[in-house]
């Protein structure tokens, strides 16, 4: 799994090169939160178990995500 930096989000990339979706930062419920490209693509246990992981070091603060500055 590749988790790369877009703007304010990150992509989730699988290792076979399939964009699973984004990982951003939900204002409203002031958590990140992830969205999957397409309901057509499958995630197999393995990413979604590293996109989970993903989320809660984020939430931890063991990851952060680049923020964009557009001044």
């Amino acid at each position: 799994m590749l988790f790369l930096p877009n703007q304010q989000d990150l992509d989730c990339i699988s290792d076979n090169g399939d964009i699973l979706g984004k990982i951003r930062f939900d204002i409203l419920k002031d958590e990140h939160v992830f969205d999957p490209a397409d309901a057509s693509v499958a995630i197999s246990d393995l990413d979604g178990a590293s996109i989970a992981q993903r989320l809660a070091g984020l939430e931890l603060g063991q990851y952060s995500m680049p923020m964009q500055d557009d001044d």
